[in-house]
């Protein structure tokens, strides 16, 4: 079995590949663009809700959904939306 020499610089090369890589990962989470649709078992561990929870959020429209061959689907986009408008903020008066 041949042996391989591994010099700084391709450590060195390998650690900016490596960054840039989790870079990108990190962006697209930020901008919601990692997954479009969710299934409910994804939207339960992102809320950490259980599934009574997350049901009750469907039947009163908190929550929109699509249903899709017996699978529902949650827009991310959408719940985001529907964290950001449910915000609570709690200042003090100066």
């Amino acid at each position: 079995m041949p042996t391989s020499i591994i010099t700084t610089d391709d450590l060195r090369d390998f650690k900016m590949e490596l960054l840039d890589d989790i870079k990108n990962l990190l962006a697209k989470q930020a901008t919601g663009k990692l997954k479009k649709y969710l299934k409910s078992s994804e939207v339960m561990d992102l809320l950490q809700v259980s599934p009574g929870t997350l049901q009750n959020l469907r039947i009163n429209g908190t929550l929109p959904y699509s249903k899709v061959g017996g699978i529902i689907y949650y827009d991310s986009e959408e719940i985001q939306n529907v964290m950001d408008s449910n915000r609570v903020q709690h200042g003090l008066n100066s």
